[in-house]
């Protein structure tokens, strides 16, 4: 029954992406118009990385990174790019989570779910439903 499905794989990828993309814009956009104080603190993540300098930048490039990631995401546009940025900022915000909570999954399950689901973008494409074309 399930092997049938399998004929509306882009159809399901055109959903996901459809789904997955405005989370970003939203989640980009309120990291975005909060301001140079946020993008220092949302910057300070990469420290756990062994990058020190400019916070505000990294910040900003993270809300840049889900903004627009999302809108190629629902577009099919530069598709595996964005979904590389993305499935870097998701790791960024999973390994900087963990190493200060890490006996709190739930600080740390909504990046995790989100770097998995930019991984299998970057690796299956944006399907035929895309600007991309696959």
């Amino acid at each position: 029954m399930f092997k049938s499905l399998a004929k509306y794989a882009d159809l399901g990828l055109l959903i996901g992406r459809s789904g997955i993309g405005p989370i970003f814009i939203v989640f980009g956009w309120q990291k975005l118009s909060a301001g140079q104080a946020a993008w220092i603190k949302i910057g300070h993540a990469i420290s756990s990385l062994g990058i020190h300098f400019l916070p505000n930048v990294w910040g900003l490039l993270a809300a840049l990174s889900e903004l627009s990631g999302g809108t190629f995401f629902i577009l099919g546009l530069f598709f595996r790019p964005a979904a590389a940025l993305i499935a870097f900022t998701m790791f960024v915000a999973v390994i900087s989570t963990f190493g200060r909570e890490p006996n709190n999954f739930l600080h740390y399950s909504r990046p995790l779910e989100m770097f998995c689901i930019a991984i299998i973008f970057l690796f299956v494409g944006p399907g035929k439903y895309s600007i991309d074309r696959g």
